[in-house]
């Protein structure tokens, strides 16, 4: 339960009361003054017994009981008999303090942390404050009376506090207009607070400083209004961002009314504080300017940033979107061309990523420098880059898109210089056309970026290099632009889910372990398998992503049944750009560590055609993972070339048999041959064997007789949630066959 900051300075509000109900008691000035003490008391006690506040609201009142403080203070030393001199200035004094934490409170209900304009920044409302102050020594000089025969320091609070309570109430309003608070009771309290202010320092300036009784009454209002506004339960309501660009405009007023009141008080006979105020209110702007043109510079950087590929410095995939939202709302013809690097990943694997990505660099300058002016060049990701070139004037929008696919694959066919080594980069180019046509333009860019993505699918898929979109031939159902920002979002709000498919020992029939599988939960398609989005992961470099989902749900469900009394082992599958990310080990020890799962019971799957696509880098991290004491297997083993190599190489821990040997494991002799063979040389290793696939009790029997150790399949239970594994857990599916000799 966090902490409830709020209770110490209620107790301390609740120690002033009480003090100053003694000291009143003893020798107050007069009996009416009791019954304020008493009040301030009940409260102080209020907000001492309310419950913490949650959420941003709790600085609010931080800082609101903190100013409520320093004014119960006031009110104490104001009414006390021994501060007879001093009259109303400590309560006005009280109220100018406490202006800075007032201020900050206010600023901090309902705005967002994060804003640009940082709400704690009070300096332009202290430049306010002083203008005011000025403002207000020019009409005394001007209007006279008893106020012009008070000393300073008695005048100056009072004007000072009476500028304070204004702005507070102004700022009151404004956020309860700005931020949707008009029927939250506790701004109204509040603001309230802020009158009962205002009233006090009218008072004060009406009586010349000779209302005390008066003033001490109506401040103490206030910090009874604010207490019973801390006591009131929070409402919701959504957070407003501050606005730098309006604070900026604020300081140049407040700049050129303290200038003008500055050169009046210069050129007339008037009283020094008039100066003082009106320079010091145009210095605390001016400050409060420099920081907001450094905040808004800040924030133009920001935005650059967001709209600009890292790595190549071009437009990144949500400025090329709007750009071409652009485009479509002011119906100027356009073409779209996305741009597909063809084997760009051989480079990554043969020359190492710093080359792939001067490769990337050195192919976005060339776009960027070649086409025609008023063109944008962005990059989706990975190796694929888009185009957008406007029609130009007197230009035919039929005629620029076939165009711009030929332009594109010649650009492509000069070779590049990459760290003195002459690559090409041949390319596979779709095209599409944009004119008026009616459609809504916030589709448009969706619409257009999954139509030059069908026309690209259609050359990689027949070998071609440019194809320009037919929608005689392009029936627009793949989807797969949709697809893949939908797969974006899905990782980010667990839409990602893992089913499990059990492993069986085959001696025992007990479940040992359980491979996870993931599916995609898809708010109006159901659940997809991998087949539907994996692939669309792995070429769109979304992996890693998803595979940081699995590892982290996988662990964290393997560590709860094995605090349910139930260690089993749990199977993760690992692709082709997973073993080439080196960082991958750390993280797979830091999510080990973090939900107490040994490292014995993780089992990372990686196919042998995985490791021939990333023949060094796949074995470093191999190792890395084997390293931290987590199992490895070879998947789907025996449908590749090096299985033996792999197996002298790599910290191997199991071996598991691809579903095409036990499919044919009673009918051909020649698989089963292969498969005894590979049980008793993985045993000969020390490595255990599983079985894929397995769905029939006599392919179970036979498996058993041959001395495999584990089996997976149909037989034992399709893949399903977690919950339902636990029921199988508690159920003998299928009786343990009786191992008997080869």
């Amino acid at each position: 339960m966090q902490r409830d900051r709020g209770a110490p300075t209620a107790v301390l509000r609740t120690g002033t009361a009480v003090l100053a109900l003694a000291v009143l008691v003893a020798g107050a000035p007069g009996p009416a003054v009791v019954p304020l003490a008493v009040v301030l008391a009940l409260g102080a006690l209020a907000v001492f017994l309310r419950r913490a506040v949650p959420g941003p609201d709790r600085r609010v009142w931080v800082r609101l009981q903190g100013t409520a403080v320093l004014l119960a203070v006031g009110v104490l030393v104001t009414v006390l008999p021994a501060a007879g001199p001093l009259g109303v200035v400590p309560a006005m004094v009280a109220v100018v303090v406490g202006f800075p934490t007032t201020y900050g409170g206010l600023l901090r209900w309902n705005r967002f942390s994060t804003s640009a304009a940082d709400p704690n920044d009070v300096l332009n409302a202290s430049a306010a404050v002083l203008v005011a102050v000025a403002m207000g020594n020019v009409v005394v000089d001007l209007v006279g009376g008893p106020l012009t025969e008070l000393p300073e320091w008695q005048l100056q609070p009072m004007l000072a506090a009476a500028a304070v309570a204004v702005i507070e109430l102004g700022t009151s309003w404004v956020i309860t207009a700005v931020a949707g608070l008009a029927r939250d009771v506790r701004m109204a309290l509040v603001a309230g607070a802020q009158v009962a202010l205002l009233v006090a320092a009218g008072l004060a300036l009406w009586s010349a400083g000779e209302a005390v009784g008066p003033v001490a009454a109506v401040t103490g209002a206030a910090v009874v209004m604010c207490s019973v506004a801390a006591a009131l339960p929070a409402r919701t309501s959504t957070p407003q961002p501050a606005d730098p660009a309006d604070s900026t405009v604020g300081a140049f007023a407040l700049i050129s009314v303290a200038t003008v009141t500055l050169v009046v008080g210069a050129l007339t006979d008037s009283r020094a504080a008039i100066i003082w105020c009106a320079g010091l209110a145009a210095v605390a702007s001016s400050l409060r300017l420099l920081v907001n043109l450094r905040d808004l510079a800040q924030l133009a950087v920001s935005r650059r940033e967001a709209l600009t590929d890292e790595l190549t410095g071009l437009a990144n995939r949500r400025a090329l979107i709007r750009r071409i939202e652009e485009l479509c709302a002011t119906g100027h013809p356009f073409s779209l061309g996305l741009v597909d690097l063809d084997r760009f990943k051989e480079v990554n694997d043969g020359l190492g990523h710093a080359a792939g990505d001067e490769l990337l660099r050195r192919v976005s300058r060339r776009l960027a420098d070649h086409l025609p002016a008023g063109a944008m060049v962005g990059r989706l990701g990975g190796d694929e880059f888009a185009v957008v070139v406007p029609v130009p004037p007197q230009g035919d929008p039929g005629d620029l898109t076939p165009s711009l696919g030929a332009d594109l694959v010649t650009l492509s066919r000069e070779p590049y210089d990459v760290d003195g080594l002459v690559l090409h980069a041949p390319v596979c180019v779709g095209t599409t056309g944009h004119v008026a046509d009616g459609h809504a333009p916030g589709d448009c860019a969706t619409r257009l970026l999954r139509r030059a993505d069908a026309a690209l699918y259609d050359a990689k898929r027949h070998g071609a290099t440019a194809v320009t979109y037919d929608a005689t031939r392009h029936v627009d159902t793949s989807g797969r632009i949709t697809l893949v920002e939908e797969l974006r979002a899905a990782v980010d709000t667990d839409q990602l889910v893992l089913w499990y498919q059990p492993q069986v020992d085959v001696a025992s029939g007990r479940t040992v372990g359980v491979e996870a599988l993931v599916r995609w939960q898809h708010p109006t398609r159901g659940l997809l398998a991998p087949a539907e989005f994996l692939p669309l992961a792995e070429a769109h470099a979304l992996m890693g992503p998803v595979t940081e989902r699995v590892l982290a749900e996988a662990v964290r469900q393997g560590a709860e049944w094995r605090r349910a009394g139930t260690p089993l082992r749990v199977s993760v599958n690992l692709s082709a750009s997973n073993l080439s990310d080196t960082a991958l080990p750390a993280r797979v020890a830091a999510l080990l560590a973090e939900h107490g799962l040994p490292a014995s019971a993780l089992v990372l799957e990686v196919t042998e055609t995985v490791l021939m696509t990333e023949p060094d880098a796949g074995l470093v991290v191999v190792r890395a993972l084997a390293e931290l004491g987590a199992a490895i297997s070879i998947d789907d083993f025996g449908t590749g070339w090096s299985s033996l190599t792999y197996l002298k190489d790599l910290p191997v821990t199991e071996l598991k048999l691809d579903r095409s040997f036990t499919a044919d494991l009673l009918t051909e002799p020649r698989t089963a041959a292969i498969v005894h063979g590979t049980i008793e040389l993985a045993h000969r290793l020390g490595l255990r064997v599983v079985a894929e696939g397995v769905e029939t009790a006599a392919t179970l029997a036979h498996l058993a007789r041959l001395d495999c150790d584990e089996s997976q399949g149909y037989l034992h239970s399709r893949p399903v949630p977690a919950p339902a594994v636990t029921a199988l857990l508690a159920v003998a599916t299928t009786a343990p066959p009786v191992r008997q000799p080869a």
